[in-house]
């Protein structure tokens, strides 16, 4: 499933045109985004909740030439499925 069967599914439920639902699909995703970068938390009941973490700078190798590099210290999302996602995947 991609972006364009999701709008197709928000259409069909909510009716109206596909750029409506398209937009639709668009806010909730930049509205997860926006938190994130923000360092908020997104809890959604059922699926899940997003977050972004720190991660440490570190060392490490460049798998062609062996030689050490040094990567920065950055944010990453991370997602921790909920228990009713984590049932129904089963």
């Amino acid at each position: 499933m991609n972006k364009a069967d999701i709008v197709s599914a928000v259409q069909q439920v909510l009716g109206g045109t596909k750029v409506q639902a398209e937009q639709a699909v668009d806010k909730v995703i930049e509205s997860i985004v926006s938190s994130l970068t923000k360092g908020d938390e997104v809890s959604i009941a059922g699926l899940g909740i997003f977050s972004a973490k720190q991660r440490a700078a570190r060392t490490a190798r460049n798998p062609r030439t062996g030689e050490s590099i040094q990567v920065a210290a950055m944010k990453v999302p991370k997602f921790r499925a909920a228990k009713a996602l984590k049932d129904a995947v089963k």
